[in-house]
């Protein structure tokens, strides 16, 4: 089945949470936070949204960006669409997300290294991120997921880079369902009704830049660093 990359436009409902995830030597953790967006007639549907804030294994860490003054001209579309699932899967330009094919980092400033997980809620990037959902929560603003969707059931998953990454996860042109790609890059986003928007962006650092038309780590490839943000544009 092929992956379903997209943006979810709507209002978190409930309080983040915390999870882990096994994946083979590591722990993965995500917050999970419930985004609820208009359906048919007067109906609504919840959306599980899984969001990666790091892992428990020191040399796979998520790097991230955290930003609360983050400007770019795709927010004016973001805020015109409507609520609910906007299918992105085949486009090749904004507001699909390439960290490296666009410039929508730009002015953004450093990564920083998550800490090493222990199951706590206290550690970085997990706390400020649960804070800005609880604050989106409690006032109502919208947000924007931007990741692939769930095989089974309503949910956003790969809110993170999704390109870059070495085996099993490369691209070799068949129809898979977890594997890189150009312009399927994840991130959060939320109007906090100013002039900028708060946004949080990752990598894992075992994901690998510059990459090919695949998705795929190129020749010569490193770790992902701010003078590769928009190189490939």
């Amino acid at each position: 089945m092929a992956l379903v990359y997209g943006c979810l436009k709507g209002k978190v409902v409930s309080a983040p949470t915390l999870k882990p995830s096994r994946h083979k030597n590591e722990i993965q953790y995500h917050v999970h936070a419930t985004v609820e967006v208009p359906s048919s007639g007067s109906k609504t549907e919840r959306w599980d949204c899984a969001i990666n804030v790091g892992t428990s294994d020191a040399d796979d860490l998520v790097r991230y960006k955290l930003v609360f003054d983050f400007r770019h001209a795709a927010i004016a579309t973001l805020r015109a669409a409507g609520a609910g699932f906007a299918e992105l899967t085949e486009t090749r330009k904004l507001p699909a997300l390439d960290f490296l094919r666009s410039d929508v980092l730009a002015d953004t400033g450093a990564w920083r290294d998550s800490g090493v997980m222990d199951g706590s809620a206290a550690v970085e990037p997990a706390a400020s991120l649960m804070r800005l959902l609880k604050r989106a929560r409690d006032s109502r603003f919208d947000v924007y997921i931007l990741g692939r969707k769930y095989t089974d059931g309503l949910g956003i998953h790969d809110v993170h880079m999704n390109q870059g990454s070495d085996a099993p996860f490369l691209n070799n042109g068949t129809d898979q369902n977890d594997h890189n790609d150009i312009w399927q890059d994840g991130a959060v986003l939320v109007d906090v009704g100013e002039p900028e928007w708060a946004g949080y962006f990752t990598n894992f650092t075992q994901q690998l830049v510059p990459t090919d038309e695949r998705g795929n780590p190129a020749d010569a490839s490193h770790e992902m660093g701010v003078a590769d943000e928009g190189s490939l544009a």
